[in-house]
């Protein structure tokens, strides 16, 4: 392949994307918004601020020049935090050719919009083809090329499988979706599930704990997915369940950490300046819950993690209102349509 590829953002997970695309010799060009950041970076050949375990190919250039890095590229990808892709797509809206596929990585919902990013892209770019990735993908963990699986999510078929085919490593094994809505939708949400899990570690809480949160989290998921029109069949794949797992899990996981640090008992504030990176859960969070106030979705875990982060509630109070809600059945959704003789 001789493609050439434009990578906005410099910060872990866009530099681990651009190190594997440099790797199999094709054309890189990174954008990083930091001149000091950039200067470090050429010298080092080490992003040390976001992913000191990589060392950057010498193929792959990096500046703070947005035209460069975009000029006669044949994809764009976005990796940017959610907060920030209006403002780097306005910024380069008229740089951007209608022939460039734009590739989004950022897992989030735009907080005054309640926009996902595809609708972002739609809205300034409406000519450009566009691809979301997404999947259990610690970006430490494909710079050392441990084997990862993800998802290449686009409403064109052809397009979906040119990322895949970009994309994919005998180690960086990529798989097709047509549900964009979904695949964005199980990526953004699964972080206000790991603030969760990590609440519970940090509150000395057991596996059996944090068992029940990541279960109930990817109903919670697929109840408001399905909503907005997701194929519900697609949060049991790999940008559900399967991201839902790893954030929920490792340490690699901001969100997980940034939760842990609150039911150790520090703020909000506190606890994201501790983790010293974008925290998507967080924004995430109040984004999830004005859509399900919005449609009349019932979201009980995302409810009480909103609580404890924009109205101080006490996470144990939160959780003993979670364990005290009203007897359900398990599968409360699929009850109301089936006559079951029991």
């Amino acid at each position: 392949m001789t493609e050439r590829i434009g990578v906005l953002g410099g910060g872990s997970w866009g530099t681990a994307l651009a190190v594997l695309l440099a790797n199999k010799g094709l054309e890189v060009e990174m954008w990083v918004r930091n001149k000091s950041q950039v200067d470090e970076m050429n010298e080092t050949r080490v992003n040390n601020k976001y992913l000191p375990n990589a060392k950057l190919p010498v193929n792959l250039i990096i500046n703070d020049d947005l035209e460069k890095t975009i000029h006669k590229k044949d994809v764009i990808l976005l990796s940017v935090p959610t907060h920030g892709v209006r403002e780097t797509l306005l910024n380069a809206k008229s740089i951007i050719d209608k022939k460039q596929i734009i590739v989004n990585v950022a897992k989030g919902i735009e907080n005054d919009t309640l926009m996902r990013i595809s609708e972002i892209v739609k809205e300034i770019l409406p000519n450009n083809k566009y691809a979301m990735l997404s999947g259990p993908s610690h970006a430490e963990e494909v710079a050392l090329d441990i084997p990862t699986t993800i998802v290449s999510a686009s409403l064109d078929k052809e397009v979906a499988e040119y990322i895949q085919e970009l994309f994919i490593t005998p180690s960086f094994r990529v798989y097709t979706n047509p549900d964009i809505i979904g695949v964005e939708l199980g990526g953004a949400l699964k972080n206000i599930i790991a603030l969760g899990a990590g609440i519970s570690d940090g509150l000395n809480y057991g596996d059996n704990t944090k068992a029940a949160l990541m279960t109930r989290g990817i109903i919670e998921i697929a109840r408001l997915g399905t909503a907005l029109g997701a194929n519900a069949n697609t949060f049991t794949g790999l940008s559900g369940i399967g991201d839902l797992i790893v954030t929920c899990t490792s340490m690699h996981s901001r969100n997980r950490r940034c939760g842990i640090l609150l039911g150790q008992g520090l703020t909000l504030d506190e606890s994201v300046k501790e983790i010293g990176m974008v925290v998507e859960g967080v924004k995430t969070t109040k984004s999830a819950f004005k859509i399900s106030e919005k449609l009349g979705v019932e979201m009980p875990i995302t409810d009480e993690i909103y609580n404890v982060l924009y109205n101080n509630a006490n996470v144990k109070d939160s959780v003993n209102k979670l364990m005290g809600r009203d007897k359900k059945h398990e599968m409360e959704d699929v009850a109301r349509n089936f006559n079951y003789n029991w």
